[in-house]
């Protein structure tokens, strides 16, 4: 098997989002990343990557207090084979290899070529997926393991399933002090004009427009505390020009300003939302998350969707909006004995999403037995 560019297959297991989305991701891929897709179909990339990424607090106070930290850090930071793309919610799976066979075919792909190699974002009975699509990844899963990869836990994953008629009844599920901030931070809504383009709208080909919505993503980009894959404005172009892929993008003005928006793509008949930008401050004066959040909603309800997938991060603030959360491992293989036993000792704190999420279901559950 080789690394090329061979062009990617029409189906994958566990695929949310349109095909297109992955092959613009491939011609024009985030900064420093090196796209690929093996002989077998399964796209990937390269990329130095930092391991303390997605790790809290604690993982970097535990490596600091080590003997020899700065070489520990400068370990930890590595040249590595990712397959999956940072555009899919979960890894591609290409539908045509038996998942039991397919980690073996992928370190024989990867062949040592860097320290590390990282098949991210794979789904663990997602609600998501179908029964055949759940037992596929399983099947993946269990493979990896028994081919010596370290499973290492991935983030949670929002999504609302779409079984209320109203934002009324959406919102009575939740508590009443959380009905009243929310209902608060609605307030400005009506001081907002919402626009909605498709793909491939003619607006598109305009330069200036290209380049303000760009801007935005970079106001979020780069205040975020993740910086992994930072897209280019090729990407953006390629996409919101690209009529197949059925994107919706919603434009959110104060008066003629354009101060926030918000890139969804409906597929498998589900709102699949994937990147937002805001101008600040006026994004946070007017609570355009919040807002954007129920407009989602509403579009989603109306035109009959089954779930709105609300993406990775921030899992507390889509908690409180209403959110429901699926989580995802991520199979780690290393060269270095050295550095796998430390990964070993260190994957506790890659749990923080999941940690957060046992932590809320226990308070509620502690709330409930206080209250009855």
């Amino acid at each position: 098997m080789t690394l090329s560019a061979e062009p990617l297959p029409l189906l994958f297991i566990g695929q949310l989002e349109p095909i297109g989305l992955l092959r613009h991701f491939s011609k024009h891929p985030p900064d420093g990343f090196e796209p690929f897709v093996s002989a077998d179909g399964a796209p990937g990339f390269f990329t130095d990557f930092d391991l303390l990424t997605t790790a809290d607090a604690a993982a970097s106070r535990f490596i600091n207090a080590l003997p020899g930290s700065a070489v520990w850090r400068r370990m930890l930071r590595l040249r590595t084979c990712f397959f999956g793309t940072s555009v899919s919610e979960y890894a591609p799976i290409p539908a045509g290899v038996a998942p039991h066979i397919l980690p073996r075919k992928m370190l024989e792909t990867w062949n040592l070529r860097s320290m590390l190699m990282i098949v991210k974002d794979l789904p663990e009975q997602s609600p998501l997926l179908s029964r055949a699509d759940n037992e596929h990844a399983a099947t993946f899963l269990a493979s990896c393991v028994s081919s010596g990869f370290v499973l290492m836990e991935g983030q949670a994953l929002a999504y609302v399933l779409i079984n209320f008629s109203s934002e009324e009844e959406y919102l009575a599920r939740l508590s009443a002090s959380r009905r009243k901030n929310i209902r608060r931070k609605l307030r400005g809504r009506d001081r907002l004009r919402v626009e909605v383009l498709t793909t491939g709208s003619a607006r598109f080909n305009e330069k200036a427009f290209l380049d303000e919505l760009y801007g935005l993503y970079r106001e979020v980009y780069d205040q975020s505390e993740i910086h992994f894959d930072r897209l280019n404005i090729d990407f953006f172009t390629a996409v919101l020009q690209d009529a197949k892929l059925d994107g919706q993008l919603f434009l959110y003005y104060r008066e003629n300003q354009l101060i926030g928006y918000n890139l969804c793509f409906i597929h498998g008949g589900m709102l699949i939302d994937k990147y937002v930008g805001f101008r600040y401050p006026e994004a946070r004066e007017y609570n355009l998350y919040f807002v954007s959040w129920m407009e989602n909603l509403a579009f989603a309800r109306k035109r009959g969707l089954t779930h709105y997938v609300a993406g990775w991060t921030d899992p507390e603030i889509k908690s409180y909006l209403g959110a429901s959360f699926t989580f995802t491992r991520h199979a780690v293989f290393v060269r270095n004995r050295l550095l796998r036993a430390l990964l070993r000792r260190i994957s506790k704190y890659f749990e923080s999403d999941r940690s957060w999420f046992e932590a809320q279901k226990n308070q509620s559950s502690n709330e409930a037995s206080s209250g009855s």
